[in-house]
């Protein structure tokens, strides 16, 4: 795909639904006795990587219209042996559906494409293991990862390491099962998608402030699931790139309607602010236990900035995005305490830099950080290159941004991996005026 000079861009639009609550949305609707409808689930590769996994695992899920229907079988009711569940390039579903197959008397192999399975997994089998989950080969880093779960799983409390929403809601579901209580302590807060939906549905649970600055998040074991209707709000990690694009382009204004703005996830929107981008909320309101508005940007000049490391966790998946609108910042924007990012799809710290020095952008690059040296609103960008996105779809999409206001056109490979958390990137983006052509 390659993405050309734009004279602006203007409009307001919808952008998918939320990849991590569509995840939960399935996982979670499987462990209600009864029928849950999902309104606005995002259709994309990942997505439907977990749904077809459950189906495997005896869950029914079917489409009515534009509305999925999923017929849980309750809590900790799974059972079977030998599937094979193939995740493709979902490291949010294969996670998360380990920590549903700790709490079942089932096992499963799961199985994943070249990207995912380079991708770190030890974190999510160390505390499942201490539930009662038994692993072929508990040592293993990798996919493939063959997993047995436990009818009855151990009550546990576990220290997480790292701030990470996909070992907390691993081990949550996992708890889900459990006759006591289940804990997790974080050293900050991570994404409480998981959480906020268990709520929703009946579940008690509590997150509490520790002195020490950590966050304990304690789940009662066996609770009773309502089978209650849940809706998706648009995805804030798709919206960031017509937001940025808007901001970065010339005489630009764009709205991206019924965006969740859960606090946990507006990183961000936080640092464009504080960078002097022109962006607004309006409409405010919350849909199931989640708040959602309608953010609108316009054209703007922006400053670099330091981003806290503490708010790191709450823009995990837009540093690459926040990265093009560092281009056209006066000064430098600094990017510390993100060595997570070189466990994502790709090593995105290395992808970006690279990307960006191949534009003639200065980078600084150590093992948890990055610094961005900005030429400002005027500087000429003269594009002309080809971007390895690395099978990356963030690293794609953000280039294709930029190549909106680049002299000559930038071209980026493997784009088909924007299917997996983005699939109408292309008609949405060219419907607010951007100019990207499939090659």
């Amino acid at each position: 795909m390659s993405s050309n000079k734009s004279s602006n861009l203007s409009g307001a639009i919808i952008v998918p639904g939320d990849k991590s609550i569509s995840h939960r949305a399935l996982i979670i609707g499987s462990l209600v006795t009864g029928k849950v409808k999902i309104k606005n689930l995002l259709e994309s590769d990942d997505v439907i990587a977990t749904l077809e996994a459950l189906k495997t695992l005896g869950i029914e899920i079917k489409k009515d219209k534009n509305i999925w229907e999923v017929f849980g079988n309750g809590i900790g009711n799974l059972s079977g042996s030998n599937f094979k569940l193939d995740m493709g390039n979902s490291g949010t579903g294969s996670r998360l559906l380990m920590g549903l197959i700790a709490g079942s008397d089932v096992e499963a192999t799961i199985l994943g494409d070249e990207s995912l399975s380079k991708r770190p997994m030890k974190r999510i089998i160390k505390p499942l293991i201490k539930t009662g989950a038994f692993f072929d080969n508990p040592n293993n880093d990798n996919l493939p990862i063959k997993i047995r779960g436990s009818k009855i799983p151990l009550p546990l409390e576990y220290n997480s390491p790292v701030a990470s929403a996909q070992i907390k809601s691993s081990i949550l579901l996992a708890g889900l099962s459990s006759t006591g209580n289940t804990t997790v302590i974080e050293p900050s807060l991570s994404r409480d998608h998981t959480e906020r939906m268990l709520k929703y549905l009946g579940s008690i649970i509590t997150t509490t402030k520790l002195p020490n600055s950590s966050w304990k998040i304690t789940l009662k074991g066996l609770p009773s699931l309502k089978p209650l209707d849940i809706e998706i709000p648009s995805d804030p990690s798709s919206a960031a790139f017509p937001i940025v694009a808007s901001i970065i382009t010339p005489n630009s204004n764009v709205k991206v309607m019924n965006v969740c703005v859960n606090d946990l996830r507006m990183g961000l929107y936080k640092s464009l602010i504080e960078m002097g981008a022109n962006i607004s909320f309006s409409n405010r309101r919350e849909i199931n236990g989640e708040p959602i508005a309608d953010i609108s940007a316009k054209y703007s000049i922006l400053k670099g900035i330091k981003i806290p490391k503490s708010r790191v966790a709450s823009m995990i998946d837009e540093f690459p995005i926040l990265s093009i609108a560092a281009i056209r910042a006066i000064g430098e924007t600094k990017m510390e305490g993100i060595e997570e990012l070189r466990f994502k799809e790709t090593d995105r710290i290395h992808a970006m830099s690279e990307g960006l020095r191949s534009v003639g952008i200065e980078t600084k690059e150590k093992k948890d950080s990055m610094v961005i040296k900005g030429k400002g609103p005027d500087y000429c960008i003269n594009g002309n290159v080809t971007i390895r996105s690395k099978l990356d779809h963030r690293i794609a999409m953000s280039f294709l941004c930029l190549g909106l206001i680049t002299e000559n056109p930038i071209k980026v490979l493997d784009t088909d991996t924007i299917n997996s958390s983005f699939p109408s990137f292309f008609e949405i983006m060219n419907k607010i005026g951007a100019n990207l052509i499939r090659t």
